[in-house]
């Protein structure tokens, strides 16, 4: 056989092969889309739902409000859905996953907290006379923001370190205790951060007020997460559904 037959041949068998691999791995990435293995679908949608609550539920957390004798802020009305939401990215896209949304809600809370700032020293219209309301909501107050910004890492990192841990050891059953579990610890250490940095000495609430918005807060927070537990639990299946996850 000449050459260039043998050649040809060999190239025309190595490109079958080369391809049989790809359309393999293909393959195999689209079934085994568990926990960091292949494209998923849903993921930046969920990462976009999961920042934007967090945006807003700061921005809202400036009011404290009082319903009925209960002490809370606004932001706690939004701020458990990013726990919710933080409990669907680690029980469907893993922990990996997880820790990359974190970080990414970070970082845009991070951006936010300093165009705010910038907007806020620019100088204002001859015939604007809105400052001091610009400067009550958003404007930046140090403390505020690095106590919101120390505490959501910690609580959502420790969220998600603890929803894996609670399913290494009872597996994929007894979700609403991974859940609640999860939630409970890490809400109970953001509420205590954010307060013990964001008000601790500053006259802004008396010790006696100070507990009672930790211990307030923390429950409310816990309870909405309870409430929750069906829609969560339809999300999460649809999910694992869509997203082909075990």
């Amino acid at each position: 056989m000449p050459k260039s037959l043998v050649h040809a041949k060999a190239r025309k068998d190595f490109s079958s092969v080369d391809r049989t691999k790809v359309e393999s791995s293909n393959h195999k990435n689209k079934i085994l889309n568990s926990h960091g293995h292949g494209p998923f679908k849903y993921y930046d949608l969920v990462l976009a739902l999961f920042v934007s609550f967090l945006l807003i539920s700061n921005i809202s957390a400036v009011k404290i409000i009082d319903l009925g004798g209960f002490l809370t802020d606004g932001g706690a009305l939004l701020f458990p859905l990013t726990y919710i939401f933080g409990d669907i990215l680690t029980e469907i896209y893993g922990l990996r996953y997880a820790r990359r949304a974190i970080l990414t809600a970070f970082s845009v809370m991070v951006i936010a907290s300093i165009a705010f700032l910038l907007v806020g020293l620019a100088p204002g219209g001859a015939d604007w006379n809105m400052q001091d309301s610009w400067n009550n909501i958003l404007g930046f107050v140090p403390r505020i923001v690095i106590a919101s910004l120390v505490a959501f890492l910690v609580g959502q990192f420790v969220n998600a370190y603890v929803l894996v841990k609670i399913k290494q050891k009872f597996g994929t059953k007894r979700l609403w205790v991974r859940l609640i579990g999860s939630t409970v610890v890490a809400q109970l250490l953001d509420t205590v951060i954010f307060t013990l940095i964001a008000f601790s000495g500053s006259g802004f609430m008396s010790a006696a007020d100070t507990t009672k918005y930790i211990v307030q807060g923390w429950l409310f927070k816990t309870l909405v997460e309870i409430a929750m537990l069906p829609i969560t639990y339809k999300v999460i299946g649809v999910l694992r559904t869509k997203e082909l996850v075990s």
